[in-house]
């Protein structure tokens, strides 16, 4: 399965790379419209997820809204497509959308033979197992013959396969489509386990009529560098996205908020001043005014601000900032500087 997809996966990278091309000014297409076009998942809490008046939220959404603010002045004037797995990729390359901000993984295939480039890393994650607690397991190593449920399209596929075939174990997978479909799977017990991005695991388990039931195992097998992705071919837009994410890392960096933004744009540093665009001309580099920093982070905060908000201890996911604190204080998180 997973050589089936990496041939389909390259085949439609090769489409995408003869039409790059028409595809290079999506800085003009997008003031042009006067909306950004993000593609994110069908509905996954903490980093995009509708709620009844459709109204969207989550990390990755935050991102979204942070390049539409930067661009356009608003992080208001952005349109959300919901995506699978199979679909994004796509959907990036035909030009149906300007960013892909939906838990997706850096790797070099992606990065190499579908057209694409990652921008960044806005949440550092790795595979995970979610089991149910009465089945009593407390490591992946004890899941040999078990039934596990995937999901389509994704990093997963071979990462089980590689975990298991190296520890000599057995499994049969049961794939999916969406990871809404997933999680339906193992609660109607379909599966012995779920697998997928340990963030992905805390997000689903919300999900189940009783998330107390479920356990998710200790072990992290892979690592998954979560991030936007944009077409190649348009460097201007790859900097213009890139750039805005090391914004919000840096501004937590800097103690730049969303509540003291407009204050500190009277600072004597001169690493704020170039964020915040009183002096320097940053934004004049990227084809943007000088406050598009300022922009994304009075209206959606810095990358701690977005982090505690959708997926922090004082959400359901409460997910602790670990490696996805800044690399001063004990995570990797690192943006290169604005100067």
């Amino acid at each position: 399965m997973y050589r089936k997809t990496l041939g389909l996966m390259a085949a439609a990278g090769a489409v995408a790379m003869l039409s790059v091309a028409a595809n290079a000014a999506t800085l003009d297409d997008v003031k042009k419209k006067g909306v950004l076009s993000c593609g994110v998942s069908t509905g996954l809490p903490g980093f995009s997820i509708p709620n009844k008046a459709n109204k969207w939220s989550g990390l990755d959404v935050d991102v979204c809204r942070a390049v539409a603010a930067a661009v356009l002045g608003s992080a208001q004037k952005v349109k959300f497509t919901p995506l699978t797995a199979k679909e994004r990729f796509t959907a990036l390359q035909s030009g149906e959308i300007d960013i892909l901000s939906r838990n997706t993984t850096w790797t070099h295939t992606r990065d190499t033979s579908l057209g694409l480039n990652f921008a960044g890393v806005s949440y550092y994650d790795g595979q995970g197992f979610m089991v149910s607690k009465k089945i009593g397991v407390k490591s992946a190593k004890e899941l040999s013959g078990a039934a596990v449920c995937i999901q389509a399209g994704t990093t997963t596929e071979l990462n089980l396969a590689d975990y298991f075939r190296l520890n000599n174990l057995k499994y049969k997978s049961v794939v999916f489509d969406t990871s809404d479909l997933s999680v339906k799977g193992f609660e109607s017990g379909r599966c012995d386990v779920l697998t997928s991005d340990q963030s992905q695991l805390y997000a689903l388990r919300t999900k189940l009529k009783n998330p107390s039931s479920a356990v998710v195992l200790p072990e992290i097998i892979s690592k998954e560098p979560l991030g936007p992705v944009v077409r190649q071919g348009d460097d201007q837009w790859f900097n213009i996205v890139k750039w805005t994410l090391n914004a919000l890392i840096n501004a937590e960096e800097l103690g730049i908020t969303s509540k003291n933004a407009s204050s500190m744009k009277s600072s004597k540093n001169p690493s704020v001043q170039r964020v915040l665009g009183s002096s320097g001309d940053m934004g004049k580099k990227l084809g943007l005014g000088n406050d598009w920093a300022a922009n994304a982070i009075m209206q959606v905060g810095n990358y701690s601000e977005i982090f505690e908000r959708n997926v922090g201890k004082n959400t359901p996911l409460a997910i602790a900032r670990g490696q996805n604190a800044l690399w001063s204080k004990g995570g990797i998180m690192y943006a290169p500087p604005i100067r």
